[in-house]
């Protein structure tokens, strides 16, 4: 049976567009003899017409990616924009590395473990960024005698 006129005057009875005009598919005969804009209104207060739901755009797959994206994923080379020293400048990793450093230096100078001109030989080579970390410092002590083994 064709039903299109019955959906297209339900659609602008309903306010709403023909894909979303359901027809109870047990009452396709009687709305088939509905042919007045008050024979469809009548089907509509009746329940044989019925206006679907609008569909929405699903926010699943935005959730499961929030829910990644907390858990520290997605962060790989491909997702980055700019430069390294766009996302940690490179004087706030200049400052991570020197503080700790100039801390150390100065813990070993005031316990005695090393010598005034030793710390300052030492300060001066990590001013000019030779040490990495503080390990790197401790081993380079080490390695040229200035720190015990058991240090």
């Amino acid at each position: 049976m064709n039903l299109k006129n019955q959906r297209r005057i339900a659609a602008e009875i309903l306010g709403c567009g023909i894909n979303r005009v359901w027809i109870d598919p047990n009452r396709i005969e009687d709305i088939a003899d509905a042919i007045t804009r008050a024979d469809i209104r009548t089907a509509i207060d009746s329940g044989a017409i019925v206006a679907l739901p609008k569909r929405g755009i699903s926010r699943a797959r935005a959730r499961y990616r929030a829910g990644q994206k907390e858990k520290g994923r997605r962060r790989g080379p491909g997702s980055r924009k700019g430069a390294a020293g766009a996302r940690t400048p490179e004087k706030r990793q200049w400052i991570q590395t020197i503080r700790p450093i100039r801390r150390t230096l100065k813990e070993l100078r005031d316990e005695g473990k090393i010598s005034k001109s030793v710390y300052r030989e030492f300060y001066m080579k990590a001013k000019g960024g030779m040490f990495k970390s503080k390990t790197h410092l401790i081993t380079h002590l080490k390695m040229e005698g200035h720190l015990k083994e058991g240090n």
